[in-house]
């Protein structure tokens, strides 16, 4: 069964997608997934301030960003930009949230929702933001856990 956080991630996918096509306000979009079937196990607390972080400071991810990938942000698919903004703002206002854990959802949202290898595009472009936002974190090994 998904986590409560991982269902809101989903969902915030979701949501700004439908920003980007439909430029629904925030409202609208909340009312809008609250009608899927798993809106009810989703962490809505955390679902809402993904969305709103996203669409406030959408300018600023979008710079960061822009110094990071090979094309314009506006030539990426909507689902893969809405994936990026999504990490990258994790990224910047979750720094309890592990690294690895943030990229780790975001791949398996852009296997799920992206296109056929969106997920390495995915992938490349939030690996240099790790390095460029969480350095020290990156450089910590990683914790290894003994198999019985």
């Amino acid at each position: 069964m998904k986590s409560a956080r991982r269902q809101a991630r989903e969902l915030v996918v979701q949501g700004l997608y439908e920003w980007q096509l439909a430029d629904s306000g925030r409202a609208a979009i909340i009312d809008h997934l609250a009608t899927q079937p798993h809106f009810m196990r989703a962490d809505r607390g955390f679902l809402e301030q993904l969305l709103e972080g996203v669409m406030t400071e959408r300018e600023s991810l979008d710079q960061r960003l822009s110094l990071l990938i090979d094309r314009p942000l506006t030539q990426v698919s909507p689902v893969e930009r809405a994936i990026l903004w999504l990490a990258s703002y994790e990224l910047a206002h979750f720094p309890e949230t592990p690294f690895r854990v943030i990229l780790n959802e975001a791949i398996d949202l852009a296997k799920r929702f992206g296109g056929t290898d969106g997920h390495k595009y995915i992938n490349g472009v939030l690996d240099r933001l790790v390095t460029r936002e969480r350095p020290e974190e990156r450089q910590r090994p990683v914790a290894r856990q003994k198999i019985s």
